[in-house]
C-alpha cells in the first residue's frame, strides 16, 4: 500500500463539476414530453474503480470490504440490494466495481488496506467515464440499432454485462434488471453517443431525464 500513489479525486474545491453530458445538453438540448417509449438518463458522477488480480485474494476481500462476491462466470454482473453498488466482470483477472459517488476513494484505501502485500492493482477511473440508462418498452430496439452484441431476451439476460461495439465507439452494455439497460461510456465519447442516441430514438419518441 505504500507503495501506490493513492488521492482523492473528489476533494473540496471551488471549481464547479460539470457532468460528462453537460455540453451535450446544452448543445443537443434534452428532449422532453408525454409521449415517448424511451427513457434515457445519465448517471452521473458515480465512483468507478477497475480491480486487477487473482480472483481468490480479491473476492475475499471484496465480500469483506463491499459485501458482494466477485462475479464465478465470464460476462455477468453482480449488485447489491440497493443496485447502487455492482461489481462486472471484464476479463479473467480483471473487474469493474461501481458505487455511489464520494464513496470510491474510501473503498480503495479499505481495500488497499486488507489486501495488503497481494499481487494487486486498483485504478480510480471515475473521471474518465460515466453511465447512460436506458429504459423503455423500446429500449431493445434502440439497442438493436446501435450495437452489434445480440441483445435478444434468450442470449443478454437480466445480470449480463459484456464489452461491444456501440456505433463506432467502445462501451460496456450491462442489463441490471428487466426495465434496464447501462451503457458505460468513455467521457471522451459521451457527446458522441448520446447524440447517437437521440439520432436512433427518435422514431420512438424519447424523454430525457437530467
Amino acid at each position: 500500500m505504500s507503495n501506490a500513489a493513492t488521492f482523492d479525486t473528489r476533494t473540496d474545491s471551488a471549481i464547479p463539476v460539470e457532468s460528462p453530458l453537460a455540453y451535450s445538453y446544452r448543445r443537443s438540448g434534452a428532449p422532453g414530453g408525454q409521449s415517448y417509449r424511451l427513457k434515457l438518463r445519465e448517471r452521473a458522477m458515480l465512483g468507478h474503480l477497475i480491480l486487477r488480480g487473482g480472483a481468490i485474494v480479491l473476492d475475499e476481500a471484496v465480500r469483506e470490504v463491499l459485501g458482494l462476491n466477485l462475479p464465478g462466470q465470464p460476462q455477468t454482473l453482480v449488485q447489491d440490494d440497493s443496485g447502487e453498488r455492482s461489481i462486472q466482470w471484464l476479463s479473467p483477472d480483471e473487474w469493474l466495481v461501481i458505487v455511489p459517488g464520494g464513496e470510491e476513494f474510501p473503498l480503495e484505501m479499505a481495500l488497499r488496506e486488507r489486501l495488503g502485500d497481494a499481487h494487486y492493482a486498483i485504478s480510480d477511473v471515475s473521471g474518465g467515464q460515466t453511465v447512460l440508462e436506458i429504459s423503455g418498452d423500446a429500449a431493445r430496439e434502440l439497442l438493436m440499432k446501435t450495437v452489434v452484441y445480440d441483445v435478444h431476451p434468450s442470449h443478454f439476460p437480466v445480470g449480463k454485462g459484456v464489452t461491444t461495439v456501440f456505433a463506432k465507439a467502445t462501451t460496456i452494455l450491462r442489463r441490471p434488471s428487466d426495465a434496464r439497460w447501462e451503457l458505460v461510456v468513455r467521457r471522451s465519447f459521451a457527446d458522441y453517443c448520446y447524440r447517437w442516441l437521440l439520432d436512433a430514438a427518435a422514431e420512438y419518441g424519447v424523454n430525457v431525464e437530467q
